[in-house]
C-alpha cells in the first residue's frame, strides 16, 4: 500500500504549518507552528475570530493602555492569543514575531520580546513553548544573541544568504528560516524566467548552501525552509531539520502519492567541498548583504511587508472597535 508524500516527507523532516488559521492547524496537527503580521491580520479578519479581538481590547483598556499605545498593546495582546489557542492544538512551539519596525534596533527588540514572553507567561505558556521570531538584520541577531542567553529560544526570519546565516549560528540562534519562494520570485524577474527545473531553483540552492555550512562546522542551529511555492520545492529539500509549509501545499502533498526520498543528511554534507567564510562583525555583513542585491532587497521588503501587515492590523481594530479618534 502506497503512502502519501505527507507522511514519506515526515521520515525525514520536521513539518511545520505556516498559519495561524486555527481550523487548518487542527485538521493537521503539525508538531510546530509558525506565524507572521501577515497571518495574524488574515485571521483576526476573520468573523469566528472577533472575541479574541474584543478580549485584547478588554485587556489593554484594563491595563490603563491609551492612544497609540493602546492599539500596540492590543496588537501585541492578540498576536499572543492567537499563539495560545494554537499551543492548544499542537505538541510543541509556536513562532510570535517581533513588532518589524523595530528590526533596526537591539535593544527595543529586546524589550518588545521580553514583553511577549510576558504575556505568554500571564496566559500559562512558559517560555519554553515559543520562539521568538526576529528579523535577520545584524541589529537583530545581536538581540537573538542576548535573548538565547537568557534562555529564550529565537526563530531568525527573511534569511536570504549565507551571510545572515552564518551571523545568526555566530550569536547561537535556536533555528533559522531561509525564504525559498521568495529568492525563486527575485531571480525570475531578475532574470525573465518563467521558471527553473528544481535542480536549478535559486531559492532551494540557497537553502542548501546554508544546510550544508551549518553541517560541515557541527552548527547546532536548525535550518527550516521557509516561503514555498510549490510542492517540489519542499520535495527538493526533504532531509531539512524542519519545514515550514502553508496548509494549501500541506494539502496538496497529503493528496500526492510522489515517491519521497532524502535530499539533505549531515554525513553527505561533510564529504564535500568546505564551504570557505570570513569571520563576520556588523561592517562584513552589512558589506556583504548590501553586495548581496537579491539578499538586501529581500531582507528589506520583507520588513517592509511585515511593517504593513501590522498597520491594516491596526486599521482593523479601528474598523471593529470605532477607535476613529486614534490615528492609526
Amino acid at each position: 500500500m502506497s503512502t502519501n508524500s505527507l507522511l514519506q516527507l515526515q521520515k525525514y523532516t520536521t513539518l511545520v504549518v505556516d498559519s495561524s488559521d486555527l481550523q487548518a492547524i487542527a485538521r493537521f496537527r503539525p508538531l510546530d507552528a509558525t506565524t507572521n503580521p501577515s497571518l495574524i491580520t488574515a485571521a483576526a479578519s476573520q468573523s469566528e475570530n472577533i472575541a479574541l479581538l474584543e478580549d485584547a481590547l478588554q485587556q489593554a483598556r484594563a491595563e490603563n493602555y491609551q492612544a497609540d499605545a493602546l492599539v500596540e498593546r492590543v496588537i501585541d495582546i492578540l498576536t499572543v492569543r492567537f499563539g495560545v489557542e494554537i499551543l492548544k492544538l499542537i505538541q510543541g512551539r509556536v513562532s510570535t514575531e517581533v513588532d518589524a519596525s523595530l528590526s533596526y534596533d537591539t535593544e527595543a527588540t529586546i524589550e518588545k520580546a521580553l514583553q511577549l514572553i510576558e504575556l505568554y507567561k500571564q496566559f500559562g505558556i512558559d517560555q519554553s513553548r515559543v520562539l521568538i521570531k526576529i528579523a535577520a538584520t545584524w541589529q537583530g541577531i545581536q538581540a537573538a544573541r542576548f535573548l538565547e542567553q537568557q534562555g529564550i529560544q529565537c526563530n531568525l526570519t527573511l534569511v536570504f544568504n549565507l551571510t545572515q546565516a552564518q551571523a545568526c549560528a555566530d550569536a547561537g540562534v535556536y533555528l533559522i528560516s531561509p525564504f525559498v519562494g521568495r529568492i525563486l520570485d527575485w531571480y525570475k524577474k531578475a532574470e525573465q524566467k518563467d521558471s527553473y527545473v528544481i535542480e536549478q531553483d535559486p531559492g532551494v540552492l540557497s537553502v542548501k548552501r546554508i544546510y550544508q555550512y551549518y553541517k560541515q562546522n557541527d552548527i547546532q542551529t536548525k535550518v527550516m525552509g521557509a516561503s514555498f511555492r510549490s510542492s517540489a520545492q519542499i520535495l527538493a529539500l526533504a532531509g531539512c531539520d524542519l519545514l515550514t509549509i502553508a496548509p494549501n501545499l500541506v494539502a496538496e502533498l497529503e493528496q500526492s502519492q510522489a515517491p519521497v526520498s532524502c535530499q539533505l543528511n549531515a554525513e553527505d554534507a561533510k564529504t564535500q567541498a568546505k564551504i570557505q567564510r570570513p569571520v563576520l562583525n556588523q561592517q562584513i555583513f552589512e558589506q556583504e548583504v548590501q553586495d548581496d542585491l537579491m539578499a538586501a532587497q529581500l531582507l528589506q521588503g520583507g520588513i517592509d511587508g511585515f511593517i504593513k501587515a501590522r498597520e491594516q492590523l491596526a486599521q482593523l481594530l479601528h474598523q471593529s472597535f470605532g477607535l476613529a479618534d486614534i490615528a492609526p
